[in-house]
Parts: C-alpha cells; structure tokens; sequence
C-alpha cells in the first residue's frame, strides 16, 4: 500500500511513530431479551457502569477537564436524559437503539442551539452515548488504545484520553478537532503528539498499520515506506538527544542568546503536580488554580483546608514566589451549588471576579485562608476576569477588612501583594487605571475575547491565534503600563508554552513566562537561541 501523506493543524508537539489504532463509535451487538422490563434493567445498569467509570476519573484530573467530566456526570445522573429511552423500550424497542435514538435527539438539539455553551457541549453527549452504548454492547473502546498506539479518528473525548496510558508513548491524529480544545490541552500537558484537522480519515481497503506523527508540523504520514520510516526514526533520535540535552538544563536559569534573563515559572491545577518535581526547574509559581479545591469537596471547602493546600504549596516552592488564582469558575466551569445556571452566554456572565464578589460568603473564606498561608512564604494573590477598576477595588477592599479580622483575633496572617489576570481586552487597554501590584496575562482568554473565537471550536480554530497583531498589541500595551509603573507583568497561557511564539513574545517585553512544568525545558531550550 502507497503511504499517505495528511496535513492538519499541530495541537501539541513532539514526534511519535507506532502501530495505528482506529477509533470508532461503539456499535451495540446484542441480542434484546425481548422483555421490556429487562431491557430497562439492562440500560440502567449500562447508565450507571458509565457514571461510576467516569467518576473515577474526576479526581484525577485539573480544574477544567474536571468540569467537563462532572458535567458527563449530572447528564448521566438526571433520570430525565434517559426519559425518552425508558419509554421505548416500554414499546417493544431493546434498550440499544432506544438508547442511541433518544440520545442522538439530544446531542442534535445541542448542536443547533444557538448559544455556544450548549454547542460545545454536544461533544459530551456524544461521550455519553457511545459510552453507555460500549457497556451494553460489551465493547471497551479505551482497551484498544494499548501503550504507544497512534490513534485515529474524527475526535477523541477528555475521558477517553484521560483513562488510556500515554506512559509509553503514541500519538494522536483527528480527523476534525481544534488546537484549543480540551483533549488538545491535556495533550501538550502529558507531552502526547497531536495533529487535528486532517480531513476524513477513511481508507480503501484495511485502515494502515503504521504511522508517524510530526506534532510539530502538522503532518501524518500513514503505512511509510521503509526509507521515509528510516529517515523519521533518524529525526527522531535527534529530537530525543536534544530533549535531553534541555532536560539537562531546566534546572539551569533562563536567558536569550544576548545574555536577556527570562524567568520562567510553572503553572499547576493541584499539589499533586508538584510530585517529584524539583523546585529548581523554575523561578517560582506563576499560577495556581484553586478550582480542584471546590471540584473535589464535599460541598465549598472550609478555611482550614484551603489555608493548608495552600500552605503546602508554598512549602514545596522554598521561598520561590507562588501567584494563586482566586476561584475561576463560570464560564465552562460550573461547580453546583456555586456558579449561575441557565446563562444565556456563560462566557459573558457570572464567572470569575464577578462571582466571587457576588458570593462575599465564599470569597472571604477563601482570602482568609490565603492571607493566613501569606506567612510560610512569598505568596501573591490575582484575581480572574477583571475587566474594571471597581472589581480589583471592592476586592481589595475585602482583603484588607479579613487581614484587620485576623490580626485582630491574634491570628498570624500576612498581606500579599493583589494583582490581576489582563484576559478581557478591556483591561488590557485601561491596565495603567487599576492598582494592582502585577499583572498576569491570560493568553487564552485574551485571544479568545479579542478575536471572537472560541478556543474550543474547530471551524474557528485558525481565528484563535495569540500571534494575531492585535492580540500581541494587548500584551505589549500591558507590558509598557507595567513597566511605567514598576510592577511585574507575566504570561500564564497556553501561549507561554508555544514556542513557535516565543519569539514573538519577548519581542513585547515580556520576561516572565509561566508554563506547565513538562514544559519548562523546551521552552528555556527556546529562549537560548533568541537574540533580543
């Protein structure tokens, strides 16, 4: 068979050879038992088998996968999802096509909903289905993702990648997809090669054997000849060396080819990511996402336990700087109990700042406990979606009344320095009118407000693009407002981790970049060879 040469878009980088596993939706083989009631025995225990399976994952992921997966979950737990199903097969239909058919109307009113919200989350339907659907039929579509496969297919769900093991390498290649989606995010965190976009992945004949994976470019070649195997296996050799070679480095201090020092730090979504690491990768933490601590709680956690998450963290970063994010929820975050529902855009809505203002209740609990962490080393505090002055005042307002309470309860507590996140281009244009102490660029956010497009939507994937001039314009005016002031300002995006922006980046003054820590060393790798 001739080797067949794809070009999509890159997702996350790297280079990956192996033995192609093709994904296809679950097709139900069974036989109906012909008894309505059993048949609703059966689809309930299929329901539940799916709820259980995709629980197991919530606690093992970061804050924005975890809502996606709790989302699978209340579907699956509302008795209403499967109303329709249990009706027909109290008709006479088996529970499998009962199931597909009610389903497939659901997943067919969120794609026609007009609010984006509800379009995106037509791809969790579409889990949902096909994995009640794999437990009725007996089929295990992750058990066919063995350790290194390449997989193929249209799209690849987060719960499905999430339960694969990506320890011993493989890749992933779509058919459709976006670079800004979910699955692509948890790609580059876990250094697993991704191209999407390549076009309908449909073969005459038997789908191939083989494939290598240039996450990097963008390209696929399926069933190689032996020369061109040849030659990527050689490309390969050398990026592994070179990889190394910048393993060898990260402990070492970050600076561009003319002597520029650019610190690098590390973002994370729980202190289970610092396991193993050490501290000396990085120049501190430039991010810390507390939405774990209200994912994972039975109910809103209290101030003890955030005060020693929170202590803990800064513990492991021995006297390195820690920049935790007050609650980021909204958005497509929701967390029950605490968030809005039934925002017509949710995007634009009660998420953030915003939320934390109108939940005083919860935003106090937090602050104390961060101001009383304050003492075990040098925190900083930032504040997510601010878009006006008023939002970072009332905030600080609020932090300086719970450091007076504690104080004056004897209690040992420390005032860090207030920043904000700059991810609405509003404050990007008016930053020099807010009196923060930093700002933290939120590329994604940034660049998904600045060009109207959506970090999750294929079609409007190449739109999503930090490099765009205006996106870099935001970012340098953020920068030139910190410099005449005299405070920090840093980058904490997925943007931080792309090297093929670095350039670029510095070029607006940054010298603060906050990345994954599978990261931290391709990009201080990156650095060395800009000249300023």
């Amino acid at each position: 068979m001739a080797e067949i040469h794809l070009t999509g878009r890159p997702a996350s980088p790297g280079l990956a050879i192996g033995a192609v596993t093709v994904l296809t939706a679950a097709v139900a083989k069974r036989t109906p038992t012909g008894d309505p009631a059993q048949e609703a025995v059966v689809l309930k225990a299929a329901i539940e088998g799916a709820t259980t399976e995709i629980a197991e994952l919530v606690g093992a992921v970061d804050g924005d996968v975890a809502d996606i997966l709790q989302f699978q979950v209340a579907m699956l737990e509302d008795d209403a999802l499967a109303e329709g199903a249990y009706d027909a097969i109290s008709a006479g239909v088996a529970a499998d096509h009962a199931w597909r058919s009610a389903l497939d109307a659901e997943i067919s009113g969120y794609r026609s909903a007009e609010d984006e919200y509800f379009r995106a989350r037509a791809a969790d339907m579409v889990d949902i289905r096909d994995r009640v659907l794999a437990r009725l039929s007996g089929v295990d579509t992750v058990a066919k993702i063995t350790g290194g496969s390449i997989v193929a297919c249209d799209d690849i769900s987060p719960s499905i990648f999430l339960a694969a093991d990506w320890t011993r390498g493989g890749a992933i290649t779509l058919g459709a997809g976006s670079p800004s989606s979910h699955v692509a995010m948890l790609a580059r965190a876990r250094g697993v090669p991704m191209v999407v976009g390549l076009g309908p992945l449909s073969w005459n004949g038997p789908p191939p054997a083989l494939a290598l994976v240039d996450g990097d470019a963008g390209t696929v070649i399926f069933d190689p000849e032996p020369g061109t195997q040849r030659l990527f296996e050689h490309r390969m050799a050398v990026a592994n060396a070179a990889r190394a070679a910048a393993d060898v480095g990260r402990t070492e201090p970050a600076c561009t080819a003319d002597g520029r020092r650019i610190a690098v730090l590390i973002n994370i979504a729980a202190p289970e990511d610092l396991a193993g690491l050490d501290p000396a990768i990085c120049d501190g933490i430039g991010l810390v996402r507390t939405e774990f601590l209200f994912e994972t709680s039975h109910g809103l956690p209290d101030e003890d336990t955030q005060y020693a998450v929170y202590r803990r963290i800064l513990e492991w970063a021995k006297a390195r700087p820690v920049t935790i994010r007050t609650l980021d929820a909204g958005g497509d975050k929701p967390i029950a109990g605490l968030t809005a529902e039934g925002e017509s855009n949710p995007f634009l809505g009660l998420r953030g700042i915003r939320l934390s203002l109108a939940r005083p209740e919860v935003f106090r609990v937090q602050l104390r406990a961060l101001l009383r962490a304050a003492v075990h080393g040098p925190l900083k505090i930032m504040l997510p979606m601010i878009a006006i002055p008023s939002e970072f005042d009332r905030a600080a307002v609020m932090l300086d009344t719970e450091f007076s309470a504690l104080r004056a309860q004897g209690i040992a507590c420390a005032r860090p320095p207030l920043g904000i996140m700059v991810e609405v281009p509003a404050a990007a244009l008016r930053a020099e009118y807010f009196g923060a102490a930093f700002y933290s660029i939120g590329s994604n956010d940034l660049t998904q407000y600045t060009m109207a497009a959506a970090r999750d939507v294929g079609a409007v994937a190449d739109l999503n693009d930090t490099g765009d001039p205006a996106v870099l314009a935001l970012i340098a005016r953020t920068v030139e407002v910190g410099r005449k002031r005299g405070v920090e300002v840093s980058l904490c995006g997925d943007a931080a981790a792309d090297t093929h922006l670095t350039t670029a980046l510095l070029a607006t003054g940054l010298t603060n970049l906050s990345v994954s820590p599978i990261a931290v060393a391709r990009l201080k790798t990156a650095i060395a060879g800009i000249r300023s």
